[in-house]
């Protein structure tokens, strides 16, 4: 007979975890009893030590599926007489908190109940289980227990408590466990907030309202979402002029996996994607001309973002529209997500015609996560609901808090040999969403019981994340340190994939705030833990306007044209694409140096070739110059005039030389000569952008070759391209490099903040931190 002490420690509470505990014991004749506690799941088992070992190994082999095991920390206790197996009470013991599993897809036990007539929760919309419903943004504090929640106002109902209690039920023990009797219910508001209906009927009027084209505001798992049907032109043209969101591509949520195959083409790892508990958007492939999609949901893309519904409100609603649905965050544009209907029906106004809300509080915002399956597998672009607040292994050392950048804001807390990156928070322009980075940080800190020791950031002086840091260490006493923005990008990726040693890093983007006083962009990277040293780079050219050219291609292509041929440039555009008086503006500008930085950014020559292309010349939204680029090359490979068009070809490939030196100077004239003589004899921007493609791979091969360290990185908002991608991909690894693409964390700056995090520590570790005082 002996006796073990058990923590488990990792996403071990929300999750069906001490059933399972409690169900493995028993099956062995095993005694003890198991509780959840601040630092993981406690467990203390005795029998035979045949029987106990057993256990312990189904502890790691078979355990639910949304538990993800950690440290299990196992030491030896004297046996006691002891009969049974219990589960008892939370405790609150410090030390390590658990890692909380983050909100879940409708499982399919729930969805059947949920459709069957006669089941006590049918037709309910906040029906779940251990294996599914609100987690994240439900619970308040540690341990995840129902006190401790949003549901703590629901009382039980008796058939409810006996669940609950009933160590066979698929519910015990989960927390946000309700019914019709006892749970949240729903209610539809009219534009004014006047009451229009409850319960089911409410959500039959709204099913009709959008129907008929109106505009519907959502009180979701995470936050309001506009809905209108997607099949309807009319309904989504309203949407765009009342969000204010002209071009930006919708997300749609389809009733059923048999209607998004028949408006996309799907993989077995999209389908699988879709399907998953975590339920993200899926950028998926349309179908031509096949789909009752309206154009304009998605104008200009081949693309279309396909999410499944993931809660019982989803499901019931889609089941009554029939249809498709459009799918989008309840804001306007580059505001955060309302939260509560009071805001809601404030910010909202003017854009939603009803309102169909509920009772049960969020606790903290959460948006859906958006995901595409790439050359090497699936990736997430935004890490929101379904993976927030998954920890990922981290190097052991001080506990690190880190603010990220200014677009596609995340938050990184570092503690303990485990990192949490938070839900995306999104553009911190606004004072809204200034005010959400700091609520995010607050409730990061007080929910994991931190006392970061080092805050990272930014070196970018004026981005809301850089100020709030020096704020935050000032008001803490401890040091800042700042992490290049480019450098952020490729240890996020070394962190997440658990890297050691040099590698080379391609970080292609935008623009980051550079080491000389210049916009960085098109990188390569010697990176060896908290160190780096700059390889190659774009040759620079200016931006007439700085960050107003992100939304003017047009100014990108006049910069480039500048710097090859000064007021020469002129003779170069297109017709019409400046006015005169514009144009002497900003040659001006140029020549006299004047709000005009210098950038290497592979992102801003992609909207200087797109331009010169006669793709775009002005933007409604970020990338939207470079995406269409890309698609335009799509397109051409399949047109029936198509010559050489393939990217991954150094014969059809634009001349974009790595000049020696270090760093060394990729230069983009012999490039922009070529694109300059295409057009003039009328080549297709089609093609144009495949030779536009096929340089940087080519560039991408010739860096790592040259550099020759075995292991590449590729990140940065460039690698969300699917084309460059594919092509860099193949390239290198048909050239024996070994490639390494963000795919847990985004590559575009949602992953800053994990890079940030990552050096920062590393450089306390290794004594070698930048900032060695608190900022004052």
């Amino acid at each position: 007979m002996i006796r073990r002490a058990v923590r488990v420690e990792g996403t071990v509470q929300g999750v069906g975890f001490r059933p399972f505990v409690r169900g493995a014991a028993l099956a062995g004749g095993l005694s003890g009893f198991v509780q959840n506690g601040t630092g993981g799941v406690l467990i203390e088992v005795q029998g035979g030590a045949t029987a106990v070992d057993e256990f312990m190994s189904a502890l790691r082999s078979q355990t639910p599926p949304a538990a993800r095991i950690g440290d299990v920390l196992v030491s030896a206790l004297a046996p006691h007489p002891e009969s049974g197996f219990v589960i008892r009470e939370s405790v609150d013991q410090g030390g390590v908190r658990p890692a909380l599993p983050p909100d879940l897809a409708t499982c399919a036990e729930c969805a059947a109940e949920v459709n069957t007539p006669g089941a006590r929760r049918h037709r309910y919309p906040f029906t779940n289980c251990t294996q599914c419903g609100p987690r994240f943004t439900l619970v308040e504090r540690l341990p995840y227990d129902r006190p401790n929640t949003a549901m703590a106002r629901f009382e039980l109902c008796a058939p409810c408590r006996r669940e609950y209690e009933d160590p066979t039920d698929r519910r015990f023990h989960a927390q946000p466990i309700a019914c019709p009797t006892c749970g949240p219910g729903l209610r539809l508001l009219t534009a004014e907030g006047q009451p229009l209906a409850a319960g089911d009927e409410a959500l039959t009027r709204a099913a009709t309202a959008l129907s008929q084209g109106g505009a519907l505001a959502l009180k979701g798992l995470g936050g309001f979402q506009l809905l209108v049907d997607a099949t309807n032109p009319e309904a989504v043209a309203r949407l765009r002029e009342r969000k204010r969101r002209s071009e930006k591509p919708f997300a749609v949520m389809f009733p059923a996996l048999g209607d998004v195959r028949a408006a996309c083409v799907t993989a077995p790892e999209e389908e699988a994607l879709l399907c998953s508990p975590s339920a993200p958007i899926v950028l998926l492939r349309r179908r031509p001309a096949a789909s009752r999609v309206a154009p304009d949901v998605a104008p200009g893309s081949p693309l279309l973002g396909a999410v499944l519904p993931y809660t019982p409100l989803h499901l019931l609603l889609l089941g009554e529209v029939a249809r498709p649905l459009v799918c989008t965050s309840g804001n306007l544009a580059e505001e955060p997500m309302c939260l509560g209907e009071d805001e809601a029906l404030l910010r909202l106004s003017g854009v939603a015609d009803l309102y169909l809300v509920h009772d049960r509080p969020i606790v903290r915002p959460v948006d859906d996560s958006v995901a595409r399956v790439g050359p090497a597998g699936a990736g997430v672009l935004r890490h929101a609901r379904g993976y927030a607040p998954l920890p990922h292994p981290f190097p052991a050392g001080p506990c690190v808090l880190a603010l990220g950048g200014q677009l596609k804001s995340t938050v990184t807390l570092a503690k303990d040999g485990q990192a949490v990156v938070s839900q995306h928070l999104g553009d911190l322009s606004s004072v809204d969403a200034s005010l959400l980075l700091e609520r995010t940080v607050a409730d990061l800190v007080r929910f994991f019981g931190a006392t970061p020791e080092l805050v990272a950031c930014d070196g970018h002086e004026d981005y809301t994340s850089t100020r709030l840091a020096a704020r935050l260490a000032a008001a803490w006493g401890v040091p800042v340190e700042r992490v290049q923005h480019h450098h952020a990008h490729v240890a996020a990726c070394v962190a997440e994939h658990q890297l050691e040693g040099p590698v080379l890093g391609l970080a292609w983007d935008g623009s980051g705030a550079g080491m000389d006083g210049t916009l960085w962009g098109g990188e390569a990277l010697v990176v060896d833990g908290p160190a780096f040293q700059r390889f190659a780079h774009l040759r620079p050219f200016p931006l007439p306007g700085g960050e107003r050219a992100i939304r003017q291609p047009r100014r990108a292509a006049l910069g480039l044209l500048f710097e090859a041929h000064g007021v020469g440039a002129r003779a170069h555009l297109a017709p019409g694409m400046f006015a005169d008086a514009d144009l002497n503006v900003l040659l001006t500008m140029l020549e006299r140096g004047l709000c005009s930085p210098r950038t290497t950014s592979v992102g801003r020559l992609f909207d200087a070739v797109a331009a010169l292309a006669g793709v775009r010349a002005m933007a409604s939204f970020e990338a939207q110059a470079a995406m269409e680029l890309e698609f335009a090359a799509d397109a051409a490979d399949h047109a029936e005039e198509a010559t050489d068009r393939d990217c991954a070809s150094a014969s059809g490939a634009y001349p974009l030389p790595l000049g020696e030196g270090t760093p060394s100077v990729a230069d983009w004239g012999p490039l922009l000569r070529a694109v300059l003589a295409d057009r003039e004899r009328g080549a297709a921007p089609g093609l144009i952008s495949a030779r536009f493609h096929g340089a940087l791979a080519q560039l991408a091969e010739t860096t790592a070759a040259r550099a020759g360290l075995p292991r590449v990185v590729l990140t940065g908002g460039c690698f969300q391209n699917q084309r460059l991608t594919r092509a860099v991909h193949q390239r290198l690894t048909k050239r024996g490099f070994e490639v390494y693409l963000p795919a847990r964390f985004p590559p575009n700056d949602g992953g800053l903040s994990l890079g940030q995090a990552y050096v920062a520590a590393l450089r306390r570790r290794e004594g070698t931190c930048v900032s060695a005082s608190p900022v004052k």
